[in-house]
């Protein structure tokens, strides 16, 4: 289990590693707005973030479109 399942981790992160970068990066962008709705949500929270961070939001709202399912064909090598 340790090897082939860490193998398929290094063949996901090297097919995926641009969509992982980018939402990493998002999650960045957002952490204050993330802190303050997580604390204490309001409407107006909300609708700021979402107005004043539209990128972050569309990469996040697509990323499960956006990752590559790794086959079991694929070789480790």
């Amino acid at each position: 289990m340790g090897m082939t399942s860490i193998g398929r981790l290094f063949i996901y992160i090297r097919y995926n590693w641009l969509q992982i970068l980018l939402i990493l990066l998002s999650i960045y962008d957002l952490r204050i707005d993330i802190r303050i709705l997580v604390d204490f949500f309001t409407f107006s929270t909300l609708f700021y973030t979402i107005s004043e961070h539209p990128l972050a939001i569309t990469i996040l709202i697509t990323s499960p479109s956006l990752l590559k399912i790794v086959n079991k064909s694929y070789d480790i090598n």
